[in-house]
């Protein structure tokens, strides 16, 4: 049985912008200052506007959780992600694997949806290799393109299904500059108009990805610098 591709993608900074909007709710409704020059650094990019103290990494997760519950709107398309991701639709299976809670998988898909994306959607907490691996045994793909962001998911990917082609994207231009490309990535492309070559040569070759020397600290899903 000779089955499709699988391209299995993150959602945001790859497919939606999140960090820029994140920020300008936290300006307006919490009148917290995001400084995105710290890049993904959280625990000390958040001060409050009225006496420049710091949002406390306790208070941040909170505040996380309230924008996926009812922020999501605000969330608009990377740039040539809607028309690349459905170009590759075209001769392989997609499905987009986004870390959020399960209870928010539903308006996650609708949110897609609405942006014209509509594929499956599986929620995650945590590193993706585990569920990828499922997914993979779902497909049974002739091969296989995983796409994030975050470095420490593509270790967990390569701990778990090293066989996976992995390409690092950070679509969110403000943040690209700061991200450093993890080494268990195998390319890291951030826009999505020079991305869909790589992918679709993937694709077409229908090859494994080679094995990767890589320190175990490199494979700890846990290890996120």
């Amino acid at each position: 049985m000779n089955n499709r591709p699988l391209l299995i993608s993150d959602c945001d900074e790859v497919l939606l912008h999140m960090v820029v909007p994140f920020q300008q709710w936290l300006d307006s409704e919490k009148h917290i200052h995001f400084d995105l020059e710290n890049g993904s650094d959280f625990a000390n990019a958040l001060r409050h506007k009225h006496d420049g103290t710091q949002v406390l990494p306790e208070q941040i997760w909170p505040m996380l959780k309230e924008f996926f519950a009812t922020e999501m709107h605000r969330q608009g398309a990377i740039e040539g992600a809607v028309d690349s991701i459905n170009k590759l639709s075209e001769t392989a299976d997609v499905v987009i694997l986004t870390n959020l809670l399960d209870d928010r998988r539903e308006a996650r898909a609708e949110q897609l949806k609405a942006a014209g994306i509509d594929f499956p959607v599986y929620t995650n907490q945590g590193g993706k290799g585990e569920l990828l691996n499922r997914i993979i045994a779902e497909f049974q793909p002739s091969v296989a393109v995983f796409v994030d962001d975050l470095g420490h998911q593509h270790a967990s990917v390569a701990k778990h299904a090293p066989d996976v082609w992995r390409l690092q994207m950070v679509g969110e231009p403000v943040l690209a500059k700061h991200i450093k490309t993890n080494p268990a990535a195998h390319t890291r492309i951030d826009q999505w108009r020079n991305a869909i070559d790589w992918i679709s040569d993937k694709f077409k070759k229908a090859e494994p990805a080679p094995a990767m020397d890589l320190p175990s600290q490199e494979l700890d899903p846990t290890n996120h610098a």
